[in-house]
């Protein structure tokens, strides 16, 4: 007699912000259809899509990018807000056991999610990050001056912050759900992705790297504010050493004050579509 209770496949959501990502529309959809090859096997797998106040086509076209029959959401804010606004909009939509965050311009080969993915499920960890400056990670052909600011940046977050790791800036990740769900952070650009490390960290998840490798993008440009970026990791950063020396690294109250949002939250107008299949573009 078959049991009362049926298995059920866990689900992954993948959460993918984008911004005048038209030219890359095309590679992002074959690099998803093996990737869900790949996970499909084990689980349910929904697709996660944020219009983040493109100017080209990106809206229009988003549907197309996912794997025929899967279950996906779209979300658009109507003006650019930044990387961290976009991914927690997508936190927001995401239903999955696991929740995944990359990048629209496979910078990280979409296929090697599954390791991440694959780090969390066993237990090892509760947060898994593309790590390419980790000592067996790798980096091709990204501009070395673009390089050195990045490995520069996570150096200093290594010295100065309590979390250790060699990449503090990879978005491309695979998160518990509980963490998805406890955690709150407030940047709204780049400096979101170390900012969502630090809090996971100070609510005691277990963060751990994935060595990969990271290629500079292919198609259209990056949306990185260079100065802009810079100054606010610099002011993350005299926030932490003002910690140390004030001897409260572990204080509540002081690592609150350090992420502090530092960037203005703006109102955000969201269309939302769910769909079972993959739309049309056009």
């Amino acid at each position: 007699m078959p049991s009362a209770k049926t298995s059920r496949k866990q689900t992954v959501s993948i959460v993918i912000p984008m911004c005048n990502e038209e030219e890359s529309i095309s590679i992002l959809k074959e690099k998803l259809a093996v990737l869900h090859r790949k996970l499909a096997i084990d689980f349910a797998v929904e697709y996660c899509l944020v219009d983040d106040g493109s100017s080209d086509r990106t809206w229009e076209l988003m549907p197309a990018v996912v794997p025929q029959g899967a279950r996906y959401a779209w979300r658009r804010h109507n003006t650019n807000r930044g990387l961290g606004a976009a991914i927690r909009t997508g936190f927001k939509a995401a239903s999955g056991d696991i929740v995944c965050t990359i990048d629209a311009d496979c910078s990280y080969s979409p296929e090697n999610l599954s390791s991440l993915i694959g780090v969390v499920i066993s237990g090892a960890a509760d947060v898994a990050v593309a790590s390419p400056y980790h000592p067996q990670g790798r980096v091709a052909g990204v501009a070395p001056w673009r390089l050195l600011l990045s490995r520069k940046c996570s150096s200093l977050y290594r010295i100065l912050s309590p979390l250790k790791l060699y990449t503090y800036t990879s978005i491309f990740r695979a998160y518990r759900r509980s963490v998805v769900r406890d955690l709150q952070f407030h940047s709204n650009g780049f400096v979101s992705a170390v900012e969502i490390l630090l809090r996971a960290h100070r609510l005691g998840y277990r963060i751990t790297e994935v060595p990969l490798e990271l290629r500079a993008r292919q198609h259209g440009y990056s949306k990185i504010r260079i100065v802009r970026t810079i100054c606010i990791h610099l002011w993350m950063m005299a926030s932490l050493v003002q910690m140390r020396i004030a001897g409260r690294i572990h204080s509540r109250r002081a690592i609150a004050r350090v992420l502090e949002p530092a960037e203005t939250t703006a109102a955000v107008s969201v269309a939302v579509r769910f769909g079972e299949e993959n739309s049309s573009a056009g």
